[in-house]
């Protein structure tokens, strides 16, 4: 059956979904036009796979089109994009035990008192740690590193295309704030007066938010994201928008690919591009990102950055463009471990608007000795690797083992979680439905066959109950998680492994840190923690990156 005969068929299709799943049990006045025939519905069972009777389909094919017309009201009703639906995610199984007790954050403490750079600019690369530290013991002024951080963007994001929208002005009154209240003694925690940038997918009251799309390019939002909200409370500033590959993908955007600061020929990869690209090349103190399917953890291994991507729920995504309401997550990127977790601590928690955020602690303790975690790696993943990547991972769990960590041999579930990926299909197509509808999505500049306009388009022929039928197999592999992390305290894996889509649908945290180069290519590693616990294995790749130096290691620029 060609495309074109196919596409045909998506509303029969779509129909027959609704009138097998009892739809149609509403009287209906009147005749019910025949829009679709025998024949048609006869195609359209086939490309399900289910066979019935003649009679049986004569039987259907009423219900069938009468299910259309309840698809075109549907259509007819104005549903804003940042309307969630009347269901919601939750990665803690039942009975499950969560973290208890008042939030714990102890973070490293440095002996030796800040002391003012020769220059400002010596601070680009620098952790928001100590850049915070610096601000408040008022060696610098976060007037003086927003205003270095502001010229690095405008010198720099030309050529990496990683920032959409400079807020200067709003950064320069932040940060004057932010001065007045330290010189008042009324500092607001480690992130006071740190510049960041945030993904251009999140909410900011009176400033353009594009999701990186054509179609949105001039969308204003007249309130702030619950993340943006946190972070002014913390007294960070926001320097400006970042750039995402269109609607979450990749790192294609509408006026171009963003760059890897590394190896300006390539891609930062994405979807939160200009998140990475920007902290791996000293242009923010940290970022924002978000991930559904590895928009966090990808970046940050192609820009040698660190980054977390949180317990699902753990940060309210309010304010924040959805793509994948059981799989959206935020978190940051960032220079260090430790300053991933100053940034988790500000930003998470319920916000009464956002139904999926839990209310369990945050505990993270940057001093707790990791000699008798129960730290498993994948031995099978590890075991495939080759060359020169082979012995890089050597080093990386011979320096893990250096750095105090006692690694034993795990292996993941046997069950697949490709399969499952239909939800992230069908929940995108489902967010975008209107803009496919309308034939706007023909405007994104990606138009390959793996572009969300054809995910999108596809999208439509998924049907309902196998939908229903992805989200309980994702239970069994929910529990399947489960399992094997009540043995474990931290998974350790390379770049590339099974971990990465199991734990985006399970909901699981995971930590990215930098661990090399192979072929001139930064590399990284990879740290699952248990549901709601991501302080351990945060505390884990900090003593990584404790015993390494990759995290001191940033892009030379001399391609500028």
């Amino acid at each position: 059956m060609d495309r074109r005969t196919l596409l045909s068929l998506a509303p029969a299709l779509a129909a027959l979904i609704a009138s097998e799943a009892g739809l149609e049990a509403q009287p209906q006045r009147g005749p019910t036009p025949q829009r679709f025939d025998k024949e048609q519905l006869e195609k359209a069972l086939a490309i399900l796979g289910l066979e019935f009777s003649p009679e049986q389909r004569t039987m259907m094919l009423p219900n069938v089109n009468r299910a259309l017309g309840n698809f075109e009201n549907l259509r007819k009703m104005p549903i804003p994009l940042d309307t969630e639906p009347a269901f919601s995610f939750h990665p803690a199984l039942p009975g499950a035990k969560l973290p208890q007790g008042a939030p714990r954050f102890n973070g490293s403490r440095s002996k030796k008192a800040p002391t003012r750079p020769k220059s400002v600019e010596d601070l680009a690369f620098a952790s928001a740690l100590d850049i915070g530290r610096m601000i408040r013991a008022r060696q610098v002024t976060s007037v003086e590193v927003t205003r270095m951080y502001l010229e690095r963007l405008k010198r720099y994001s030309p050529q990496l295309l990683c920032v959409v929208t400079l807020t200067e002005e709003l950064a320069l009154e932040q940060a004057k704030r932010a001065d007045s209240e330290i010189k008042g003694k009324k500092p607001r925690g480690p992130l006071h007066g740190v510049p960041y940038g945030a993904k251009d997918l999140f909410a900011t009251k009176g400033i353009p938010t594009t999701w990186g799309a054509e179609p949105f390019e001039k969308q204003v939002f007249d309130y702030d994201a619950t993340v943006v909200q946190r972070l002014e409370k913390a007294g960070a500033v926001l320097l400006g928008k970042l750039s995402m590959g269109a609607l979450a993908q990749g790192g294609l955007w509408f006026r171009g690919m963003t760059k890897n600061p590394w190896n300006i020929a390539q891609t930062s990869s994405g979807s939160s591009a200009g998140s990475a690209s920007a902290t791996a090349a000293g242009l923010v103190g940290f970022a924002i990102g978000t991930e559904t399917l590895g928009s966090i953890v990808s970046p940050c291994a192609r820009c040698g950055c660190a980054g977390l991507r949180p317990t699902y729920g753990r940060i309210s995504r309010h304010g924040a463009m959805g793509l994948s309401w059981t799989m959206d997550k935020v978190g940051p990127i960032c220079r260090t471990v430790e300053d991933c977790a100053l940034v988790l601590n500000a930003a998470y928690g319920p916000d009464e608007i956002d139904r999926t955020v839990g209310a369990a602690p945050f505990h993270f303790d940057a001093s707790a000795p990791i000699g008798k975690l129960r730290i498993g790696f994948i031995k099978a993943e590890f075991d495939r690797l080759e060359g020169d990547r082979r012995k890089m991972y050597d080093q990386v769990l011979a320096d893990l083992k250096r750095s105090g960590a006692t690694l034993e041999p795990v292996e993941l579930p046997a069950m697949q979680a490709g399969p499952m990926m239909i939800l992230l299909s069908a929940e995108a197509a489902a967010a975008f439905d209107d803009l496919t509808r309308d034939g706007r999505v023909g405007q994104l500049r990606g138009q390959a066959p793996s572009d969300w306009p054809h995910t999108f388009r596809a999208g439509r022929l998924i049907p309902a109950v196998e939908y229903i039928r992805a989200q309980r197999a994702r239970t069994l592999l929910m529990r399947e998680m489960d399992q094997l992390m009540a043995k474990w305290d931290v998974l350790v894996s390379p770049t590339g492994s099974a971990t990465l889509g199991i734990t985006n649908l399970t909901g699981h945290p995971q930590v990215v840190a930098p661990c090399g180069f192979v072929n001139q290519e930064t590399q990284a590693v990879l740290f699952t923690g248990r549901l709601y616990d991501e302080g351990t294995p945060l505390r884990v790749a900090m003593a990584y990156e404790q015993a390494t130096d990759w995290h001191t290691m940033h892009p030379p620029m001399s391609w500028v």
